[in-house]
């Protein structure tokens, strides 16, 4: 769990997916539209990606797939993401992480 906190520190927004999941996808591509620019980890793809699933898991993610981190706090999967976009928190949530200039 190390290596999640010291990986979601260095970024904004950090999403942690699966290039074959589509929620992942559908996060990613909302985020980005709002130009967010997240740093994505397709666990499939990175070396070390089962144990960094275990470990998102561990944390509490259910699926492990995507986990959503702004700010360096964990805001959920593609379910609390899509609550908060729908609620009107999201923007300012990135913009007080400092993923949206505007």
């Amino acid at each position: 769990m190390e290596m999640i906190t010291k990986m979601v520190l260095e970024r904004p927004v950090v999403i942690y997916s699966k290039s074959s999941c589509c929620m992942s996808h559908t996060v990613k591509t909302l985020l980005c539209d709002f130009g967010a620019n997240p740093a994505v980890y397709e666990l499939d793809e990175v070396s070390r990606g089962r144990e960094i699933e275990q470990a998102l898991l561990r944390l509490g993610c259910s699926p492990a797939v995507p986990a959503v981190f702004i700010g360096g706090e964990l805001v959920g999967g593609a379910n609390e993401v899509m609550s908060l976009h729908l609620n009107g928190s999201l923007i300012p949530m990135l913009k007080q992480a400092g993923a949206l200039w505007v």
